[in-house]
């Protein structure tokens, strides 16, 4: 039964006898709503541009589609985000597949968007546009970023897909030029997840240790084979960019053919138009180093023996101008000959000379002379005794005086002397006796040996060298 609406409320709520209608709950209401909502619209297809694009920590995104009049909330669920082909992002034209609900938390509906793609081939082009410039903005993209290749790379790393061709014709073009060790990373190169695999890979490589089980390369090459520019997407993706950029070790991007051109192309260090031109570009041709370097073996001996023709020739030029050996030496010769001649004369007459002298002095030399000498030099020493004899301490002992010493035969001349040693030798004449300073009894100790007295000896001259002998 309706109520009438011109029927005044009351303070409290009255319900009519017969009223099949009770008030709903919130909960209810909102209930019947997202049930309607839901039946309504099954499953559809929206194209908008997005605009406020997040994503939550939870790994849930929400976003705003939009379009010249109108928008509409929209979320995309963590087990559907990761299957995304593409990073979303503002300014997107994009078509958008799911299901319409409501969210009665905050009395609105929404769209739950279980696919997302971008709107036609320009929308991607736009999108890729405006990635390009906000990378290159940063300076991801200046030249100044990018590194020489290594000369001959001991490891090189590959991104790529295991069981297509191109690591095929890699591994081939390596071998015919110069066979190093190569890294597989196996990654998918196109579809779902492949832009985070392909980051992945490249981080990965750079995360290895030099001295590790699995060695850290020298040189990446990241390749793919031609495609659509669908295909080559993932190469496109903002977190592929960024790992190339980050990357430590340097990297060629060798993705798609000579025509196709992507986002990891303007971030490497080098950009090959193949994965064939891309193994060329990282190491050079064996065989030219080979021969190469017999080259500069060839040169080097023609240098050395090129000098040495010439420093030989210098040599011959110098030397012919040196004087001839008879001529350096004829004048040193003949003044060695002169010197030989003169020296027989020069030895007799030096001979003579010192003849005549020795006769002149030998008159003087008689043996008297020695003789008288010798004695005068006794009768000097004889006198020089007797003078030592009358000195001698022990003169006096004879004629009744003692000489006092300590123990150790130190004389001792005063009386503040004899009491600081206190023992005492009394030496007399004929001998010594010990004393003690304060006491009665002196301790005996042994005489010490007579002292024998030196006398002058003299000694006859002998015959010399210079005595003549008497006829």
């Amino acid at each position: 039964m309706d109520v009438p609406e011109d029927q005044p409320g009351g303070l409290l709520a009255n319900v009519p006898p017969g009223d099949n209608s009770p008030a709903l709950t919130v909960s209810e209401l909102a209930g019947s709503v997202k049930r309607v909502v839901e039946g309504a619209f099954g499953r559809i297809r929206v194209r908008g541009e997005i605009s406020g694009f997040k994503r939550h920590a939870s790994g849930h995104c929400y976003l705003t589609l939009k379009d010249d009049s109108a928008c509409i909330d929209a979320v995309v669920w963590r087990s559907q985000a990761g299957a995304l082909a593409f990073r979303p992002e503002d300014g997107a034209e994009v078509i958008a597949t799911g299901r319409m609900t409501t969210y009665p938390g905050r009395s609105k509906y929404q769209l739950v968007i279980d696919r997302l793609e971008l709107a036609g081939e320009g929308a991607l082009m736009a999108l890729l546009d405006r990635r390009r410039k906000a990378l290159a903005a940063e300076g991801l993209f200046d030249e100044a970023r990018k590194r020489r290749l290594p000369f001959l790379p001991r490891v090189i790393g590959v991104v790529t897909s295991p069981t297509g061709a191109v690591i095929r014709d890699i591994l081939h073009r390596l071998e015919d030029r110069c066979p190093t060790r190569v890294i597989v990373w196996p990654v998918p190169v196109q579809g779902e997840g492949a832009a985070a695999k392909v980051a992945a890979a490249i981080r990965g490589f750079g995360a290895l240790e030099s001295s590790g089980q699995v060695p850290r390369p020298d040189l990446l090459i990241v390749a793919r084979g031609g495609g659509s520019i669908e295909d080559l997407w993932a190469f496109n993706e903002e977190e592929v960019v960024r790992a190339a950029a980050e990357s430590p070790i340097p990297l060629i991007s060798a993705v798609g053919h000579e025509t196709d051109t992507t986002l990891i192309d303007h971030v490497s260090d080098r950009r090959a138009p193949t994965p064939t031109a891309a193994a060329e570009m990282a190491v050079p041709v064996r065989a030219e180093l080979f021969a190469f370097i017999d080259e500069l073996g060839r040169r080097a001996q023609h240098c050395l023996s090129r000098r040495a023709e010439r420093a030989r020739e210098r040599f011959d030029l110098t030397t012919c101008r040196w004087p001839q050996p008879q001529a350096l030496f004829a004048p040193v010769a003949q003044r060695l000959d002169d010197a030989g001649d003169r020296l027989p004369r020069a030895l007799g007459s030096r001979a003579s000379n010192a003849r005549a002298d020795l006769n002149a002095v030998a008159p003087r030399l008689r043996s008297q002379l020695l003789s008288d000498r010798v004695e005068r030099a006794g009768d000097k020493l004889a006198s020089i005794w007797k003078m030592a004899e009358l000195v001698h301490p022990d003169r006096p002992l004879h004629r009744g005086f003692v000489r006092v010493t300590d123990r150790s035969g130190a004389t001792l001349a005063r009386a503040e002397a004899a009491k600081a040693a206190r023992l005492l030798t009394l030496r007399f004449g004929d001998g010594a006796v010990d004393a003690t300073v304060g006491e009665s009894a002196p301790v005996p100790a042994p005489a010490p040996p007579v002292e024998r007295k030196r006398r002058a000896t003299y000694v006859a001259p002998q015959p010399g060298l210079f005595d003549r002998a008497e006829d």
